[in-house]
Parts: C-alpha cells; sequence; structure tokens
C-alpha cells in the first residue's frame, strides 16, 4: 500500500511539469505506432512482462487523457493504448505476438550466421566468447531497430493471410446461403405446383367420367368439323377398304 501511495505522488509529480508539447507529441507518436503490434503502442521492448504492460499503460494514459491533453486525437490515442493493453494482457493474444517475435529474431540469427561466414574476423570472436558476442549484438541498436521492422513485416503477412482466409470463408458462407435460398425456393415452387395440381383434382376427375361415358373429349359447345361422306361426289375423301382378318 505504501508502495503504490509513493508511485502515485511521483506519477503526481511527474505530470506537473509535463507540458502541453510533450502531451501532444505523445498523442502523435501513439498515433504514429505500428497498428498490429501494441508493443510499439506502450513503447515497450518485446520481452516487457505484463506488469510492465501495466505500468507504463497507466503513465501513458494519463498523459494523453482526453481529460488532460488537449490535443484533437487524444481520445483516438487513449484508445488506441487501451486496445494494445489489452492485447498484451491477453493470454492467448501474448502468446501470438511472442510467437511472431521469436520467428522474427530466428530469421534475423539465420541471416547473421550467413554474414559471419564471410566474415573470418567477427566469426572466430563469435565462437571464442561462447555466444556473448552474438547477445551483446542482440542488445544493440541496430539489431533491435532489425527485429522491430522485422516484426512489422511477419504481422503484415500474417494479417494479410487472416484477411484472405475470412474472405474466402465470407465467400464460401454466402455460396452456401446462396444454394439454400435456390433450395428453398425450388421446394417453394414445388409445393405450389403440388397444390394447384390438387386444386384442379375434382375437375380433372369429372372430365375423366365425362370421356369414359361419351368416349369423347372436349368442352361442352365445343364445334366440331363436319365428318365428309364415304360417297363424296367430288372424289375428295376416298376410304380405303378395311382389311379383315
Amino acid at each position: 500500500m505504501a508502495a503504490q501511495t509513493e508511485e502515485d505522488l511521483i506519477l503526481k509529480s511527474f505530470f506537473a511539469e509535463v507540458g502541453e508539447v510533450e502531451r501532444d507529441n505523445e498523442v502523435l507518436r501513439i498515433l504514429a505506432c505500428f497498428k498490429l503490434n501494441p508493443f510499439e503502442h506502450l513503447n515497450l521492448s518485446f520481452d516487457s512482462p505484463p506488469e510492465e504492460v501495466k505500468k507504463q499503460y497507466r503513465k501513458l494514459s494519463l498523459m494523453v487523457h482526453p481529460d488532460k491533453c488537449k490535443h484533437p486525437q487524444a481520445k483516438e490515442a487513449f484508445a488506441a493504448l487501451a486496445k494494445a493493453q489489452q492485447l498484451l494482457l491477453d493470454p492467448q493474444e501474448r502468446e501470438y505476438l511472442l510467437s511472431q517475435i521469436n520467428a522474427a529474431k530466428e530469421e534475423l540469427r539465420a541471416k547473421r550466421r550467413k554474414e559471419l561466414k564471410k566474415d573470418n574476423a567477427s566469426k572466430i570472436k563469435s565462437l571464442v566468447d561462447e555466444g556473448k558476442y552474438e547477445h551483446q549484438y542482440e542488445q544493440s541498436q541496430e539489431f533491435q531497430q532489425q527485429l522491430k521492422l522485422k516484426v512489422r513485416e511477419n504481422l503484415t503477412q500474417q494479417e494479410w493471410r487472416r484477411r484472405k482466409m475470412q474472405m474466402r470463408i465470407s465467400e464460401e458462407e454466402g455460396r452456401l446461403k446462396k444454394d439454400e435460398e435456390e433450395t428453398k425456393e425450388m421446394w417453394k415452387r414445388k409445393r405450389e405446383h403440388e397444390e394447384q395440381w390438387e386444386e384442379t383434382r375434382e375437375g380433372r376427375v369429372s372430365s375423366w367420367r365425362d370421356f369414359m361415358k361419351t368416349g369423347k373429349k372436349g368442352k361442352k359447345g365445343e364445334i366440331r368439323p363436319p365428318k365428309l361422306k364415304t360417297e363424296d361426289p367430288n372424289k375428295s375423301y376416298v376410304q380405303r377398304p378395311v382389311k379383315r382378318v
């Protein structure tokens, strides 16, 4: 409790000295960060533990809080910090980010080993120091900048793959929905046809009965053409003899 009170006093003293220019600059820095890397938003190294994430978020969020910062985009910067903390404190999201960071490190290390093969002096020094030489190099500003850029590249590629996969999923869902609608429409037309067929059943049965009685099929009052007589003086009709068995 005492430690927390001391920390609050230090923060209060710090923000009393922070001017409007510093607050505005911090807003601009946050908004210029790579959107897929929350470590950049909180200005933290990639190996920062969750406790450091909480502490840094508290410090920066107070600095750019819309109630204290007059910058027109302070609200956006404040929201970006909140999202960054949420991602870094989420176990699944944090694990994903660390996996991308480790993959970026391995790529840079492999590149470094290829370069050392061409530089015998550095190669010998690396072997003699038993890894200390490489550890010092990875702590250097040069390596950290390369790592930062490589992480950006990897995260961008992963996000692009995710969006492509989401697009394919959406397209497949759209196709399935269209097939489902077409199937529903087909069954709807089939039911309507069956209903219409059933509605005309009585008329069809009646027509069939009339046909069976008269041997004729046709509408009542229908005018039929006259039949020609067998002996037609104009010889326009000739009756062929019927063979009897």
